[in-house]
């Protein structure tokens, strides 16, 4: 890689590290092409990241950016998950680790509150913007079912007292 690659590459992660919200740092030293396959389609399917890093570049990226504090665990085979949704990336990366061994969490950042494994994981409980959309939904909808349903039930019930009242009269 020359020079201008590697400027190149600086200048990417560190627009990466500008339009995040959450960095999950893993090492996957030991996983198969299959493996790392299988993991970033399911990061993908959260709608966060996965990328292998190359530590002085990712060092050099961080700087100055609020996930700076990251910089020391940028040794051995690393790679990244990030997301702007503060959960998914914590999320598809320990979900990942739970069958994968071979994935281990070293730490993360959040919003500039280092995390370590224990944050991550804890973050990763969390549910996601998309479930908490969802429930406030259903929260919203709710109210406003159960108000037609009482809307309704006067005119039905009028209904059948009219259609009793005419069945009286036809058999009379």
């Amino acid at each position: 890689m020359n020079r201008t690659e590697k400027e190149d590459l600086v200048a990417e992660m560190r627009s990466v590290f500008e339009g995040t919200n959450l960095v999950v740092v893993t090492h996957y030293s030991g996983m198969t092409v299959a493996q790392m396959s299988n993991l970033r389609g399911c990061v993908r399917e959260v709608g966060a990241s996965f990328k292998v890093t190359k530590n002085r570049l990712a060092r050099l990226a961080l700087e100055g950016t609020k996930f700076q504090p990251l910089a020391n665990m940028f040794t051995g085979p690393t790679a990244i998950a990030y997301s702007t949704d503060p959960v998914a990336a914590a999320k598809a990366t320990v979900e990942f680790a739970k069958t994968n061994d071979k994935l281990v969490i070293l730490g993360g950042v959040l919003d500039l509150q280092l995390l370590d494994v224990t944050g991550i994981k804890a973050l990763a409980t969390l549910p996601s913007l998309d479930e908490l959309r969802a429930k406030l939904v259903g929260m919203i909808q709710t109210p406003a079912t159960r108000i037609a349903g009482v809307l309704q039930a006067p005119a039905s019930q009028l209904a059948r007292v009219f259609g009793a009242y005419a069945n009286k009269d036809e058999a009379a």
